[in-house]
């Protein structure tokens, strides 16, 4: 038989095993626990759901969610970039210190990152006690609940736009650089780019991770109500209050949400493999 129409062997099993397992596992443990969301948010009738995901408690919680998820993905957006750029670009003594400090968000446990930002932001704080006397209060206020995932959702950002930048060819900005381009020039038509796509998805995941944080921001915003309370406190509190047509209806408006984002995520995605194609 000719080497070129032996059938080819695969180190894992099947089509039909492998397809299988995956099914399975990704059914038990992803599908079937949204499902139970969906379901028993079905059995609510339309006055109870509108009730609770319109309560005023419930809209100012949304909109903190929201707001400050943004804030902090655009925060870290512009950051982000700024530190991939340097940990790219240059050399210096404890860069790999800094670069593996990025990630440190990612190994440290949620509740443990919420003492420490509230301990550093509090008014006694080590930050906190030297923004007292210029009037900023961080900690148990809604810019805490910024500072807090603007914390959780920066290495999203710096980790989609670091690979890119180090496939960028550097002679490409001298290029530009002797052709007269300014360096706004150079970044913004040059630059910005090859580098937009990834910066959009890194951009998308802070936010999607920051609209769903939860450790980290129970402890350094104080969870006052219609205040500084974001809507995965208003969920734990409905539960904590028996009331779960309430906190099903919120988690049924979140799922919604979350299926959005992971559209947007993937959308991004498309669009950046066929950007490389096209390149």
């Amino acid at each position: 038989m000719v080497a070129g129409t032996r059938a080819r062997r695969h180190v894992l099993p099947g089509f039909g095993l492998s397809l299988g397992f995956t099914l399975s596992y990704v059914c038990l443990l992803v599908l079937l626990p949204l499902s139970g969301v969906v379901l028993k948010a079905r059995g609510l009738t339309w006055d109870q759901f509108a009730r609770a995901v319109t309560s005023e408690r419930a809209l100012a919680a949304f909109g903190l969610s929201l707001g400050a998820a943004f804030v902090a993905a655009l925060v870290n957006a512009v950051f982000g970039l700024l530190v991939a750029w340097v940990l790219v670009r240059y050399r210096f003594p404890g860069r790999r210190l800094i670069d593996a400090c990025v990630d440190l968000p990612f190994a440290l446990p949620t509740s443990v990152a919420g003492i420490a930002l509230t301990t550093v932001y509090s008014p006694m704080g080590w930050v906190g006690r030297q923004l007292a006397p210029l009037g900023i209060q961080v900690a148990f206020t809604r810019l805490g609940v910024i500072v807090a995932l603007t914390f959780i959702g920066l290495p999203f950002v710096v980790r989609a736009v670091q690979p890119v930048l180090e496939d960028l060819d550097p002679e490409v900005e001298d290029a530009s650089a002797s052709l007269g381009a300014s360096r706004w020039q150079t970044f913004r038509m040059v630059l910005l780019p090859s580098i937009a796509p990834a910066l959009l998805t890194g951009f998308t995941l802070a936010f999607a991770r920051a609209l769903g944080e939860y450790g980290s921001v129970v402890f350094i915003s104080g969870n006052l109500p219609l205040r500084t309370e974001v809507i995965t406190l208003l969920i734990v509190a409905r539960l904590e209050q028996f009331d779960y047509a309430g906190a099903t209806a919120i988690a049924a408006v979140m799922l919604g949400v979350s299926f959005i984002i992971l559209l947007t995520i993937n959308l991004l995605q498309v669009w950046t493999r066929r950007r490389g194609a096209v390149a």
